[in-house]
């Protein structure tokens, strides 16, 4: 097993957030909420339905550029396969 961590960008569009993760946006990586913890809860699950789907098909998963000690100002979510 491996956990992967993928950083999320929420931005106020509005009335609600928009999510995305730009790793996987090209493969759909992407939601919204009304309010920026239902957007972080939504791309949540839209990046497990993604990787799981990744696994699935037997495609590589995308990966950030790895570091010893990750540290962002912006939410991270991370999945275990």
């Amino acid at each position: 097993m491996k956990t992967y961590d993928f950083r999320v960008v929420l931005e106020p569009d509005e009335d609600r957030w928009f999510a995305y993760c730009p790793v996987l946006e090209g493969k759909g990586g992407a939601t919204w909420g009304y309010t920026r913890e239902e957007a972080l809860r939504n791309i949540r699950e839209v990046i497990e339905m993604t990787i799981q789907g990744l696994v699935e098909h037997g495609e590589p998963i995308p990966e950030e550029p790895e570091a010893e000690v990750r540290i962002s100002s912006e939410p991270l979510a991370s999945v275990t396969v």
